[in-house]
């Protein structure tokens, strides 16, 4: 089950048509990574509007690793960190693994790595939606929450401890 707001943020991206991953014929994967662009662009422009803009993300120039940053607002302080992750040679049948390689070890839900834990809730739905979630959907249903959860849990016992990121 969904609720109303995931409902509402999953409404305004855009579903991917193209089913095709970076083994595929590379006109296929072209077209997939312009779909994946798009929906990422119209999911940022969303979160900016409703005042939600938490996550920063690019990729090589083959779309295979993607980098970038995503951040978490608590009592008024941003805590920042480096998500990063590459395209499954299974993509779109498999989900990403999204990593923040700087939180490996600190949180039980988490992987070697970094690779943050979403196999309950997330990836049952990705499967349910091949081909058409793609990386804005796994920010929008596997980042964000984990994100939301996780990260007040890590600040209240003292395993995530604010840094002012705009002196580095």
């Amino acid at each position: 089950m969904v609720d109303e707001a995931t409902r509402k943020t999953l409404s305004g991206i855009p579903l991917l048509k193209t089913k095709a991953g970076p083994k595929d014929d590379p006109k296929l994967w072209i077209q997939r990574l312009k779909e994946e662009y798009q929906a990422l662009i119209k999911y940022v422009e969303n979160n900016k509007v409703a005042g939600n803009d938490w996550f920063r993300l690019e990729s090589n120039k083959e779309g295979t690793r993607w980098f970038g940053k995503c951040w978490h607002v608590q009592d008024m302080l941003k805590y920042e960190f480096d998500v990063e992750f590459d395209i499954p040679v299974t993509y779109p049948v498999t989900a990403p693994e999204l990593a923040l390689p700087e939180l490996d070890g600190k949180t039980a839900k988490m992987y070697r790595g970094g690779k943050i834990c979403l196999t309950d809730h997330f990836k049952p739905l990705w499967a349910k939606n091949v081909p058409k979630f793609g990386i804005a959907h796994a920010m929008a249903l596997g980042l964000g929450p984990w994100l939301a959860v996780e990260i007040p849990e890590m600040i209240e016992k003292g395993t995530v401890v604010y840094q002012d990121t705009d002196k580095k």
